[in-house]
């Protein structure tokens, strides 16, 4: 069972446009609205490629009941944590062309009485869990160190975690010593207050996060693939030459694959693979769509990995 936690969840309104132009009037195609977060989305797709998982989300306010409805699609368990303030809207307005912008907002306020039920939702989830996957952003009036001690409770439990957030989450998440982190390469900079632009340059960061405190690393690049630490080992993973359409959403769907592949009794290094894989068929679909099993298995056979040596 793989457990994730989406702190701060949205409705994603994805508008269809004819053409996305600047200074220049396009017209609307079509409209839809439907759940989203990392940690959702991650659940859709490990639920997609046969896997075991639960949903654990704070939801409420005016958009509440009908964010609670969309999710009784989505075909696997979703535990709602109550809470007063409605769910934040995302906008994802996309062309026929497959260009894509994003534009999110913060997010709830949350009370204090409302993070301890986060956090005593996820604690009573975890029995029998193998994995835990505390994704995305955390909404106003949670504290920066929430993910921190919800991975040290976990790791008392005999439950392994995968972490991936951005900034001052990320930064105190990983001195509690995560399983594994998976971040973007710009959420990569900003932690590291660096420029990744070399291959080098890529490959000292994942040390660099695995001495901050993270068990393994897996630094996602884009169509470049990934570079990853474990167990004292550099690697990296190489895709296919592919038609990008829309890389938004590709890195969740890299960390639920990686972690599907993992719970799958798969290697590191071909888990990493088959992360790259479904990252990269996702990037293929327009708009925010996110890869079947089948399709990340067709790019699968076309990813490189190897060992890099020190």
């Amino acid at each position: 069972m793989i457990v994730t936690l989406t702190a701060n969840p949205a409705i994603d309104r994805t508008i269809t446009v004819d053409r996305l132009a600047f200074e220049d009037r396009a017209y609307i195609l079509s409209t839809k609205d439907t759940p989203g977060g990392r940690g959702i989305n991650a659940s859709s797709i490990i639920h997609s490629f046969g896997g075991a998982t639960i949903a654990i989300l704070p939801a409420g306010g005016s958009s509440g009941a009908r964010f609670q409805e969309s999710l009784k699609q989505c075909g696997f368990p979703v535990v709602i944590v109550p809470i007063r303030n409605k769910v934040r809207t995302n906008l994802i307005i996309t062309d026929s062309h497959g260009l894509t912008a994003k534009l999110n907002e913060h997010g709830p306020k949350l009370s204090s009485a409302e993070v301890k039920k986060i956090e005593n939702a996820v604690h009573t989830h975890l029995k029998g869990a193998a994995w835990l996957m505390l994704c995305g952003s955390l909404p106003p009036g949670a504290p920066e160190d929430l993910y921190a001690r919800i991975i040290e409770f976990a790791r008392t439990h005999g439950v392994k975690t995968l972490l991936d957030t951005d900034g001052e989450a990320f930064r105190l998440g990983l001195a509690a010593h995560p399983t594994v982190v998976s971040p973007n390469q710009e959420e990569a900079e900003r932690l590291l207050n660096t420029a990744l632009i070399t291959r080098t340059n890529c490959l000292q960061a994942v040390e660099r996060m695995h001495r901050m405190g993270a068990e393994s690393v897996v630094l996602s690049l884009g169509n470049r693939g990934a570079v990853a630490y474990h167990d004292k080992h550099l690697l990296e993973a190489v895709p296919p030459r592919v038609d990008a359409l829309c890389p938004i959403g590709s890195g969740d769907a890299q960390s639920a694959a990686f972690l599907w592949a993992r719970e799958n009794d798969q290697s590191f290094a071909e888990a990493v693979r088959w992360g790259v894989a479904a990252g990269t068929a996702s990037a293929m679909l327009p708009g925010m769509k996110f890869a079947s099993l089948a399709e990340t298995r067709e790019i699968f056979a076309g990813v490189e990995v190897r060992e890099v040596a020190e």
